[in-house]
């Protein structure tokens, strides 16, 4: 896994994961396995799944990649707690799944919170056989 500062300024974290080295072969596959993890995590919430490829798609003058066929975020929040309000503007999290035909590129932003990011990590990584 990858640390990288977007535009100069989004630290994130990108995984990219031969589709030979996974333990799934499509983006649904994949997002089902992060929301089972979201589920099952004791402060983590599922709130949304996103099909950014259909939305960007939709859009008459779009551009996107010609490698990626398939994306879509899980949305969720860790909210364990609210020290003060501008932190809900850093809230709630994504994790994007691309598909580029023979890997996937799995990314999200940098959580300001260590055990948030800790586990965003995890879940990432467990999608390697």
């Amino acid at each position: 896994m990858k640390s990288l500062l977007l535009k100069d300024q989004y630290p994130v974290k990108v995984l990219e994961l031969p589709k030979s080295e996974a333990k799934f072969q499509s983006v649904d596959e994949v997002l089902s396995d992060l929301k089972n993890k979201i589920e099952n995590h004791p402060v983590a919430v599922y709130i949304a799944t996103f099909d950014h490829f259909s939305h960007t798609k939709s859009i008459p003058e779009h551009k996107m990649a010609e490698d990626i066929k398939d994306v879509k975020n899980i949305i969720f929040c860790f909210g364990k707690e609210l020290p003060k309000s501008a932190m809900a503007s850093v809230r709630p999290r994504s994790i994007a799944v691309a598909d580029e035909g023979d890997k996937f590129v799995i990314s999200f932003m940098d959580a300001p919170n260590d055990a948030a990011q800790d586990s965003m990590i995890s879940w990432v990584e467990d999608l390697k056989k």
